[in-house]
């Protein structure tokens, strides 16, 4: 079981994190927001935390809120991810995101991801010697990995249940420079379901399920419930002989074991935990994973 964190993230940084917040840097804007695996103490006090942070989110629900501002800054930035730039003989990419401060905490990335964006570049770059590889990535928000494998080569399909999430990971591909991702708006077992019937292959299938979520006709989705189900019909749906998998869960208590479980019939299995490095020097735990891939050659 491995725990893995980004290495090399310059737009980016977790200056602390403790009593249900965080204290992060996003470009050149400083962000609290909660985070409720933060148990424990800050490292700085909250007058530092104040004093360093532009905007404030004040929860109004256990879903929604307000930010509040603490210094001038936009409403809208943008930032950066320069993706295998660590990979050993493969060429880096950049990869740009529209940030934006939404009334749901969120701000269009989710940077613990950095890890998995650059085992899907280098997956990719491997698998097209071949062939194109076609990778779909479920789930698929404001298209972080989508980008990085549509950069590295692939014939993307994104998929997300929220139509104004997928207008913005089309805004992401646009700032980056990319095209010709093929974008669906749809329930994400019901477009898997279809897929299997239809004999679909791909060579790559990414999946970062919500704990809960609801699909665009009211589909209820529920990760213990229904993962099993799910992880069935996408393993079903890779190519045998040449393949990558990543399958990423953010759900308070669910194991990497638990993935462990759902994949072990795969070779090559790597499991464990995303977690980022503050630079007050605690850990915070954002996910568990669980990945493999089979690349001839």
């Amino acid at each position: 079981m491995q725990l893995l964190s980004p290495q090399n993230f310059p737009d980016y940084e977790l200056l602390d994190c403790g009593d249900f917040e965080k204290l992060e840097r996003f470009g050149k804007y400083i962000l609290i927001r909660p985070e409720p695996q933060a148990v424990w103490d800050k490292a700085m006090t909250n007058k530092d935390w104040e004093k360093a942070a532009h905007v404030k989110f004040i929860p109004r629900t256990s879903s929604s809120g307000d930010w509040k501002k603490l210094k001038e800054m936009p409403d809208k930035w943008t930032m950066e991810y320069i993706v295998g730039r660590d990979i050993d003989k493969i060429r880096p990419s950049v990869i740009k995101f529209r940030l934006s401060l939404t009334a749901f905490k969120h701000v269009g990335i989710f940077p613990e991801q950095a890890v998995n964006w650059d085992y899907i570049y280098q997956s990719v770059t491997q698998l097209k010697a071949a062939e194109v590889p076609k990778v779909l990535n479920l789930f698929a928000y404001t298209g972080g990995a989508s980008l990085v494998a549509k950069a590295a080569g692939a014939d993307v399909v994104h998929l997300d249940s929220i139509k104004q999430v997928v207008s913005w990971a089309r805004a992401n591909m646009e700032l980056t420079g990319l095209n010709d991702i093929r974008w669906v708006v749809e329930d994400a077992m019901t477009f898997v379901k279809r897929e299997v019937k239809r004999g679909k292959k791909y060579h790559g299938i990414i999946l970062d399920p919500p704990a809960y979520g609801h699909g665009t006709d009211g589909q209820k989705w529920q990760l213990e419930e229904m993962i099993n189900e799910m992880m069935k019909m996408v393993l079903s749906l890779l190519d045998e002989e040449k393949h990558f998998l990543i399958l990423n869960t953010y759900s308070l208590g669910f194991s990497a074991m638990i993935i462990e479980n759902l994949l072990r019939n795969a070779a090559s299995l790597e499991t464990g935990e995303l977690f980022l490095n503050a630079t007050s020097g605690c850990k915070l735990p954002l996910g568990v994973f669980g990945r493999f891939k089979k690349i001839p050659g």
